[in-house]
């Protein structure tokens, strides 16, 4: 800011202008005054201006409507763990969000912000621009068939943010009306793994059905540009190629978790780092429901497969153990007698064949003696 100015004599013409810190310039007719020098009761007028009254703060107007140009209204359906979780985030974007569920969460979401509506038809007829689907798998085609389509604009954006894809892509495609926009995602982090920061973990996405309009390819990449600008690890591939991958790495994970919680491993004051992880990847997995797993095996056509080769590679790895144990078992039970017998047999079967038996080395021995 600019400090300035004006000194002049009482007695003189008016003041034509005065210019201010931001190059405003107002007449300032100052009256006709006595001579200052001949009276001492009218100084020299001085007078000094920091800055010129604005009506409006404009750098905030500013960022208000860039939030408003760039922010989303996101009504979330399953307003669950996993719900809120993405919630915050969305919230710290500048995003309006609103929330249903069958559970009554209103007094969570008044404390982060969310507004909640226990009915889909009060939600819907806000409009929002994306519905987020954050709904157990199981019950996913229930909702779908429940939801007041006609209450929502003819173009809005439907994601989903569930474990398998194939099954809520081919949801989406069955219920979906024709205009409506589809974007299929699973973040591949939950509330314990996402604790601290998104970055680096991987997010999934395929763009099953969006509009060329460019508002509505806006729409999708501002949807996108949450979990990017979280420095998420963004994987774009087909909803197939994702349930294939999916079966050999998050089943398999949950699967092996589950067991060992079954098993009951425990913390011991000698833990290695590989017992650690082995902790820890029961303590990741135990947090999730049953219907999550449960969904993980029945709607991804290639869990199953995946069990089976579990199933296998453990008989297997059993095989190759009890085998091994025979064997020590049968040299204990009849030391080197079973070993000499299966030599002996050899031989003579090797010179029934007319093959040629070497000396043994004693006998060598002996006769150069």
């Amino acid at each position: 800011m600019q400090l300035l100015s004006a000194t002049r004599s009482l007695n003189s013409q008016p003041l034509p202008f005065l210019s201010f810190s931001h190059s405003i310039s107002l007449p300032l007719p100052l009256p006709f005054l006595p001579n200052p020098s001949k009276s001492p009761h009218f100084p020299s007028l001085q007078i000094h201006c920091i800055d010129a009254a604005q009506p409006f703060d404009y750098e905030s107007h500013l960022k208000t409507r860039y939030i408003q140009s760039t922010s989303l209204k996101i009504g979330i359906l399953g307003f669950g763990n996993f719900g809120q979780f993405l919630s915050k985030t969305f919230l710290r974007h500048h995003h309006t969000l609103l929330a249903h569920s069958r559970t009554n969460y209103s007094d969570v979401a008044n404390q982060l912000g969310v507004s909640f509506f226990s009915d889909p038809n009060d939600l819907f007829e806000q409009h929002p621009d994306v519905v987020l689907l954050s709904t157990s798998i199981l019950s996913t085609e229930a909702l779908l068939q429940q939801l007041p389509f006609q209450r929502l604009r003819r173009n809005t954006l439907f994601v989903d943010v569930l474990s398998v894809k194939e099954f809520p892509r081919n949801l989406f495609l069955k219920y979906l009306p024709p205009d409506f926009d589809i974007l299929c995602t699973h973040p591949m982090f939950g509330p314990e793994s996402g604790k601290d920061s998104w970055a680096g973990l991987p997010f999934v996405y395929d763009k099953v059905r969006i509009g060329e309009e460019e508002s509505r390819v806006r729409r999708c990449d501002k949807f996108l540009d949450i979990f990017a600008k979280e420095g998420c690890r963004m994987v774009e591939m087909s909803c197939m190629e994702h349930d294939r991958y999916a079966a050999g790495s998050q089943f398999v994970t949950h699967t092996m978790g589950r067991v060992l919680e079954k098993f009951g491993v425990e913390s011991s004051p000698i833990n290695t780092k590989g017992y650690e992880t082995l902790l820890n990847l029961v303590e990741n997995t135990k947090g999730d429901s049953f219907d999550l797993y449960y969904g993980l095996f029945m709607y991804n056509q290639n869990a199953l497969e995946q069990l089976e080769r579990l199933d296998m590679a453990f008989e297997s790895i059993r095989k190759e153990l009890f085998g091994r144990l025979h064997q020590v078992y049968r040299k204990q039970l009849f030391g080197d007698q079973e070993q000499e017998e299966m030599d002996e047999k050899f031989s003579q079967k090797l010179l029934g064949n007319g093959s040629l038996i070497q000396p043994p080395l004693d006998n060598v021995r002996q006769e150069g003696s």
